[in-house]
């Protein structure tokens, strides 16, 4: 939100977090990390594994569906957008409870802020809940099962709209994005080095499409070069065969980052005002 705001330019958080407060934020890059699910939740001895199911067998009882969750405003969007919900209810939003303040109209769909713990809320307090997992270790210790996965969420980095029609502002945001992306880069690919004859050089690379633009060296035999350029970490093992029978002498080690300034520079430059000169 402070970033939403303009109090803060550029930040890193959760895609969870950006749906839930609506923040008009700029997501620049997908971080790759702090990778969780936020699903739903019910205790085992539920017969039921369908949030549709578990609604209607409440409401056919003229009981209440009951759900415990941090995430008000996307628990709110998830029972909306249920066919069941919107056959019985229509366009009635569900009722949000906290402790400073109620949201919404209707009772027979309540949406309680939880403060910790939530795993902890059913079946006494509430009927489900909504929440993030990693593993799904925490749920299954507190005798819950997942019955529905309503999105899926990683660290972005984000920035203001406004801090990017900044000139020097953007500059250094974009200074930031460069070097995040090339670890997250570096990450998913490794350098090679591999010797070949130069006979056999023209075939290696034909057969090697992801050798777009290596690096060729001369050895100190005339007739031998070096090649070394950057493959994607999951392309070795099918690779390798290739390599094998038009090279020798491969090393293989995992950069660090990969900075592929030309694409960063050239897909923002459309996207943002240049700077001045």
């Amino acid at each position: 939100m402070f970033v939403s705001e303009g109090l803060q330019d550029v930040a890193i958080t959760g895609q969870d977090w950006i749906k839930e407060t609506c923040a008009d934020v700029e997501m620049l890059q997908d971080l790759e990390y702090g990778k969780i699910r936020l699903v739903v939740a019910v205790p085992k001895s539920f017969a039921t594994n369908s949030i549709t199911d578990l609604m209607e067998d409440l409401w056919s009882k003229g009981r209440n569906f009951r759900v415990s969750t941090e995430y008000l405003n996307i628990a709110a969007e998830y029972i909306k957008s249920n066919p069941a919900y919107q056959k019985r209810f229509g366009d009635a939003e569900p009722l949000i409870v906290t402790p400073w303040w109620r949201k919404g109209s209707n009772t027979r769909a309540k949406i309680f802020l939880s403060f910790g713990a939530t795993e902890a809320k059913p079946p006494e307090n509430s009927d489900c809940i909504i929440d993030v997992t990693e593993t799904g270790s925490t749920i299954e210790a507190n005798n819950l099962k997942i019955i529905d996965t309503v999105m899926r969420s990683s660290a972005v980095l984000i920035a203001n709209k406004t801090a990017l029609r900044d000139p020097e502002k953007k500059e250094k945001i974009y200074d930031i994005l460069t070097l995040l992306k090339g670890v997250v880069d570096g990450s998913k690919r490794i350098h090679i080095f591999v010797n070949v004859k130069k006979s056999n050089l023209q075939k290696l690379l034909a057969e090697l499409p992801a050798l777009k633009n290596p690096t060729i060296a001369p050895l100190a035999d005339e007739n031998w070069c070096s090649v070394n350029t950057i493959i994607e970490k999951d392309h070795l093992i099918e690779l390798l065969p290739k390599i094998r029978k038009l090279a020798q002498g491969i090393v293989v080690y995992e950069p660090r980052q990969v900075l592929a300034l030309d694409q960063i520079t050239r897909r923002e430059t459309d996207k943002c005002p240049s700077k001045p000169g």
